[in-house]
């Protein structure tokens, strides 16, 4: 099971679309942008009026089934847009744009739609014949095809970290659909779009500012710096590790699932168990998008707690040190909540985090990544030297702990005094500075 060397080869758009090709339940929404159409419109343009003999299209990623079926694994997004575009051309038998798309794609082919259609109806009706003609004999793609699923997402695993790199939590959902193949098709349906319809960017700032940086700071690690080369934290352990640690993280995972599926909380009168914790390591497959959809949901009633906790003047967003100084609060109390409970995060427990979080701000003129990942490792030699707060609290075994570790009044200049008035009133306040 292996590369199908007899189909790879550089073919005609219009040979490709003529087989019969799919969009696999794991695919992510149609969601290219009214500017990246655009540019493929004028690209090809371009390469028509310009008399290009060939004009290369990229490469797609193919994976063939027994009954004959090409699953897309990489390419769709560029392949619908093609699609739509020779649609707007007046070929309407267009394979592609039959199969089941989710609300969110079709959202996005009905803009395309009207931006490649204004774009077709610009051509002169000589052109118009001749611009799809070109497209569907004159533009290629590099087709590779397999009849293992999983070579052709290791395939396109490699090819994506070469070049432009991809987004490391597409890289990493990959990774986990691969460890899926035993899941029931509906669940893994269910799990996929919950997953896809989270927005990407959010995505993105939730693994890069928020869990890599936790999952390195309380081991006393960098937090900085994370992208496609850095996922491995999150990979997680294998269904066919069967090592001691393994097995017993797998068999923890299980009875919680267990126990919350079978109604014991209920009878026991206890809340949900929580499944998740940033110090554990996580089990491949599909718990790794649960993972991400709990702390994303997490870090949103963080946000709102903060909101209800502060007045706006309180966590100031107006610099970029401003932004770092406040996800590295939403962080500490990520930290703390994800350790003891929501609930954990009393009046006491607020103050003492923005205090801790805050002091650095009120000492610094500037704030970069770097002063943050210094400071939440201890290592700021301006402030709270020596308290690495992220690894005391994953060694704390009461919430009430916190409260043990004696915060060092910041040195503050007047000029923060006056450019950060509520924040010096309240920690000062607070504190009794």
């Amino acid at each position: 099971m292996a590369l199908i060397e007899n189909e790879l080869k550089i073919t005609k758009l219009k040979d490709l679309l003529n087989i019969n090709l799919a969009l696999p339940s794991y695919q992510r929404p149609y969601s290219w942008s009214v500017k990246s159409s655009n540019t493929l419109f004028i690209d090809t343009y371009e390469a028509f009026k310009n008399g290009i003999n060939e004009y290369r299209l990229g490469s797609v990623i193919l994976h063939k089934e027994r009954s004959g079926k090409y699953n897309i694994v990489d390419g769709q997004q560029r392949l619908t847009t093609l699609s739509i575009l020779l649609y707007c051309l007046g070929d309407d038998k267009q394979r592609l744009l039959k199969e089941k798309y989710s609300k969110l794609s079709n959202d996005a082919i009905v803009t395309n739609f009207g931006v490649l259609s204004k774009r077709a109806n610009e051509l002169t009706d000589d052109e118009f014949k001749k611009y799809k003609d070109y497209l569907l004999n004159q533009c290629t793609i590099v087709q590779i095809v397999t009849d293992s699923e999983q070579e052709a997402f290791q395939f396109f695993d490699s090819q994506n970290s070469r070049g432009k790199e991809l987004a490391p939590h597409d890289l990493l959902k990959s990774y986990h659909l691969r460890e899926m193949n035993s899941e029931d098709e509906n669940q893994k349906i269910k799990i996929i779009n919950s997953w896809e319809n989270m927005n990407q960017d959010d995505l993105d700032d939730l693994f890069r500012n928020y869990l890599y940086p936790l999952t390195q700071w309380y081991k006393g690690k960098e937090g900085l710096g994370y992208s496609s080369s850095k996922i491995d934290s999150f990979k997680g352990i294998k269904g066919v590790n069967i090592y001691n640690y393994a097995i017993y993280h797998k068999a923890s995972n299980l009875y919680v699932e267990q126990f919350n599926a079978n109604g014991s909380n209920e009878l026991l009168a206890s809340k949900f168990l929580n499944q998740f914790q940033l110090t554990q390591p996580l089990i491949a497959g599909k718990r790794f998008f649960n993972y991400t959809l709990h702390y994303g949901k997490l870090l949103e009633k963080i946000q709102k707690q903060i909101n209800r906790f502060h007045d706006h003047d309180q966590v100031p967003r107006k610099r970029s040190g401003d932004v770092y100084i406040m996800q590295l609060y939403e962080c500490s109390l990520l930290f703390f909540a994800d350790r003891f409970g929501l609930e954990s995060l009393t009046k006491s427990v607020m103050q003492q985090l923005y205090s801790w979080s805050y002091s650095l701000r009120l000492t610094m003129n500037a704030v970069y990544p770097q002063t943050i990942n210094k400071y939440a490792k201890g290592q700021h030699e301006r402030i709270n030297y020596g308290m690495d707060m992220f690894s005391a609290i994953s060694e704390m075994t009461d919430p009430e702990e916190l409260k043990l570790l004696v915060l060092t009044k910041p040195d503050i200049d007047d000029n923060n005094k006056e450019k950060y008035k509520a924040v010096y009133k309240l920690i000062c306040e607070w504190n009794g500075w």
